[in-house]
């Protein structure tokens, strides 16, 4: 196992949260007006590929010849993903390093992904002084890792959606991805939500135990095929609702908080929104006693909470207001079940 940070999510007047997993829910007949699915609520380990060497940074390079930014010189911006130098593939950091210390200082061709745009610059790598390594000044990363909530799994197709949000690096830029792997996660630990400040789960990954494979991120979250080993047997099910269906009142949530296995926790639904486009069409009070105790209410690694009101699955959780961790909001299901 090892431990895991937490993701950065993009927010507006609010920080998002991720959840916990225990049922105790019976499965609900399918219906012609929605989509049978299997609840989630369970955590889950992200491992996010970037698709080759993204660039979060320029720096300089102190040569022997003094101080210089090949990368910057060459046209390389941040935000730009490296997928190819010296006509060899680069899928993570220490290919870049090895491909450029190889070069010897040579000028090498280097691809980079820019808006869905494939570009071919040149630079040529400055040997640094201090290590003695050749490099082009760029700061990079290859992936990024996180706890996040399973919000639903499709019961026909075994696709799943999870988080309800996007997902943004610690240079707070969206992630673009090429792929991941997705993991069983244990709750081992949360540092309660307070006024002004939110909270946060602490996870870790149970490596060997892999639910499945993450192939989309987009603004409703991340999405991807779980595995045919992953036992689904003992989850329950229920019909996703139409939003015009959801009205002000008691709901409830199934959230990890603890452990590996969800539970029910009570909320009411404050207000519904059918027509926000920013993915918060619900706000939502958390009113279990026994929650607020452990958490203060909702805190980052509850995204993806899915959200339940008479029977049926209308919705995940999404973000916290920072000014009272009690509240925050919901994203439509069927918002997410469109991607």
């Amino acid at each position: 196992m090892r431990r895991l940070s937490a993701f950065f999510i993009s927010m507006i007047l609010a920080v998002s949260a991720v959840g916990s997993f225990g049922y105790s829910v019976a499965s609900v007949s399918a219906s012609a007006d929605g989509r049978t699915v299997y609840i989630g609520g369970m955590p889950a380990g992200f491992t996010l590929s970037a698709g080759g060497a993204q660039v979060i940074g320029i720096c300089e390079v102190i040569g022997d010849h003094g101080v210089c930014s090949p990368a910057s010189e060459a046209g390389i911006r941040t935000g730009d993903v490296i997928t190819k130098v010296a006509g060899i593939n680069v899928e993570t950091i220490g290919d870049l390093n090895e491909i450029l210390n190889k070069s010897k200082g040579k000028t090498v061709e280097i691809c980079v992904r820019r808006n869905g745009d494939t570009l071919t610059v040149s630079a040529q790598p400055a040997k640094d002084k201090v290590t003695g390594r050749y490099k082009i000044g760029v700061l990079i990363r290859d992936s990024v890792s996180g706890v996040g909530t399973v919000t639903y799994i499709d019961k026909e197709t075994h696709r799943f959606g999870s988080l309800g949000h996007t997902v943004v690096g610690e240079d707070h830029r969206e992630m673009k991805i090429s792929g991941g792997k997705v993991y069983q996660c244990n709750i081992v630990g949360v540092t309660k939500g307070i006024r002004g400040k939110a909270g946060e789960l602490r996870g870790m990954f149970l490596n060997n135990e892999g639910i499945g494979t993450a192939d989309k991120l987009c603004d409703c979250g991340i999405y991807g095929q779980v595995s045919s080993t992953y036992d689904l047997s003992d989850f329950p099910t229920a019909v996703t609702a139409d939003i015009e269906e959801v009205k002000p009142g008691s709901a409830y949530i199934y959230s990890t908080v603890n452990g590996v296995c969800p539970k029910k926790y009570t909320i009411d639904i404050v207000k519904v929104d059918k027509n926000n486009k920013s993915n918060k069409n619900f706000v939502i009070k958390i009113t279990d006693k026994d929650l607020i105790s452990e958490t203060g209410g909702i805190v980052q690694g509850m995204s993806g909470s899915p959200i339940l009101q008479d029977g049926k699955l209308i919705g995940a959780v999404t973000h916290v207001f920072l000014n009272d961790p009690t509240r925050g909001y919901g994203i439509d299901v069927n918002t997410m079940l469109q991607e």
